[in-house]
């Protein structure tokens, strides 16, 4: 009887060492987390997502009684904190020391 148990487990192990399946998720084993790389042209288009995702997050606040009620499975909260992470923070660091070179 353990025998047939353990064959859908042996199948389920097999596949999985088939294929790397879990790849979205890259570890940072430093501060036990993980990251997801997002894919753009540039720091423009870096910049348009930020954008955007705060100007619907402020939106929605500014209409929660009308947008929120039709779409309450929407997440403001983590939109806000998506947009956040975004921001270029070292990217920023150095405009502010070139600016400060140019003036």
């Amino acid at each position: 009887m353990e025998v047939q148990n353990n064959k859908p487990v042996a199948e389920f192990s097999e596949l999985m060492n088939k294929t790397n399946y879990f790849t979205k998720l890259k570890e940072n084993t430093i501060n036990n987390s993980f990251s997801v790389p997002l894919k753009v042209s540039g720091y423009e288009e870096l910049n348009l997502i930020a954008s955007n995702l705060l100007k619907a997050s402020i939106f929605m606040l500014k209409n929660d009684g009308e947008c929120l009620s039709n779409s309450s499975d929407i997440d403001v909260i983590s939109l806000l904190e998506l947009a956040l992470q975004l921001l270029p923070e070292d990217e920023m660091e150095l405009l502010d020391e070139l600016n400060k070179r140019h003036l």
